[in-house]
């Protein structure tokens, strides 16, 4: 038989409709003479290009097929690329034993720093269980489900028991797609993590568990060119996560503390109202703007309307080149009418490296990034991210017991009231206000110190006394 489209080329003059309906029923921009230039991630024969991480799992090649078996008294189980990747389309079979759990990590890292080496990052969910939420996507050790299965039945019906399953999974940018034997499962667009490795998790299991069990892994390829004349369109509409809680921030009682959009649940520190300058709100980031570096000087800084006693706090930030600011909580707008910045324990953000103020303080170090204002220096092996990128602070505050993190890293810890902190403040520049820092409940606040700054992800969860 001739090859009909071997010296085939377009004509200008196909009708518009034609066109669109051949990308329709092909689901993808591929033209359909296109050799999708796939890589292959596995040989067939060896582990060549795979590093395991984590637990003590048995990783080995039989029949063309990567296989995993499960062993008792050890952590999750990685076989992680050695390669790194930010933006693919990644295909692949798998077979699991229906008692088990599984996944396949993306954009996942180890680093030292974080939990020790712990494996963490986006994971595609394997669940042969009754919940089938096979092609979800959970953040592992990190966020927990971001996009669960309980509302597709059609994806969670996709999967086949005892029988080869194939997965499809795009991740372009802040975008993830997966597909479930060719049926859409999840569609998330969340921008926590642009590179990582690929990775076969095999779960941890508990005594009542058999050990031995397996799951098998097969032609596994990517692509990482060229990706737009490849990706399909997802009919499922998308997670957003910026500025929205996920699956089990509503479940643990988180609340959203900026929307993204509006001056809801804020206003200046020294207003009634949000300030009409010194302050934008452009692609759902929330940005104080430079204004030389003076204190409170444009804007003026900004605090919740209600206030709070026990806490949980997460905040994302991103820094420019030299500039300062702050998170402060337990503020008292009460107090400090004159010159300067609202009083408040303060979660110190800085330039380290280009900002004078990294060498001064009370304390040595205590003005550093991260660290407890002029009182406390945060751990100078912190974990930052470059300038110009996002870090996330996180706080917590219960029964007088204070802790900084700082990109998923508790960087420092103190105790509210208590002799050692009263010796530190008496130390400092705060030593001047009465029971600083000791009051039951207060504002939540970001610093205007005349740099620009910019912030989203802005979320509490209140802590009750029961808990």
């Amino acid at each position: 038989m001739k090859n009909l489209t071997k010296n085939y080329k377009p004509r200008h003059y196909v009708p518009l409709f034609t066109s669109l309906l051949l990308a329709m029923v092909m689901g993808c921009n591929q033209k359909p003479n296109d050799k999708v230039p796939w890589s292959l991630l596995f040989d067939g024969e060896t582990l060549e290009g795979w590093t395991q991480k984590g637990g003590n799992a048995q990783f080995r090649v039989r029949d063309g097929s990567i296989v995993g078996t499960t062993v008792h008294d050890t952590p999750n189980s990685f076989l992680t690329s050695e390669k790194m990747y930010d933006d693919f389309i990644l295909e692949l079979e798998y077979k699991v034993n229906p008692t088990m759990n599984s996944g396949i990590q993306i954009r996942s890292n180890s680093f030292p720093h974080y939990r020790d080496g712990r494996v963490h990052g986006y994971q595609v969910e394997i669940d042969p269980s009754e919940r089938a939420w096979s092609g979800g996507i959970y953040d592992e050790a990190r966020r927990g489900w971001l996009f669960p299965l309980d509302d597709h039945p059609k994806a969670q019906n996709a999967f086949k028991q005892n029988e080869w399953n194939h997965y499809r999974i795009e991740a372009l940018g802040d975008t993830l797609k997966t597909w479930v034997n060719n049926i859409p499962a999840a569609h998330l667009i969340d921008d926590k993590t642009s590179r990582g490795f690929i990775a076969l998790q095999v779960h941890s299991i508990g005594d009542d568990q058999i050990e031995g069990t397996e799951i098998m892994w097969r032609n596994i390829k990517i692509l990482t060119d060229s990706l737009h004349n490849y990706s399909k369109v997802s009919p499922i509409p998308p997670i957003i996560t910026k500025n929205h809680l996920t699956v089990d921030e509503k479940k643990n009682g988180w609340k959203l503390l900026w929307d993204g959009e509006t001056t809801q649940d804020w206003r200046g520190a020294r207003l009634d109202t949000f300030p009409d300058k010194g302050w934008v709100m452009e692609n759902g980031e929330l940005t104080v703007l430079s204004s030389g570096g003076a204190e409170a000087a444009a804007g003026g800084d900004i605090v919740t309307i209600d206030t709070y006693g026990d806490f949980e706090l997460k905040v994302d930030f991103k820094l420019t080149e030299g500039a300062n600011s702050g998170i402060k909580y337990y503020v008292d707008t009460d107090l400090n009418k004159g010159p300067g910045s609202s009083i408040g324990l303060e979660y110190q953000i800085l330039d380290d490296a280009r900002h004078p103020d990294a060498k001064l303080g009370s304390h040595e170090g205590s003005r550093t990034l991260a660290s407890l204002y002029d009182l406390i220096q945060a751990d100078p092996n912190k974990p930052v991210h470059p300038i110009g990128t996002w870090n996330s602070a996180y706080i917590l505050s219960k029964d007088n017991h204070v802790e900084h993190w700082l990109n998923g890293v508790k960087v420092l810890a103190y105790e509210r009231k208590s002799e050692p902190y009263r010796k530190l403040v008496s130390e400092s520049k705060y030593e001047k206000w009465p029971n600083f820092g000791e009051g039951e409940k207060g504002h939540i606040l970001l610093q205007d110190h005349g740099d620009r700054v910019s912030f989203k992800n802005i979320k509490i969860r209140p802590i009750t006394k029961a808990e």
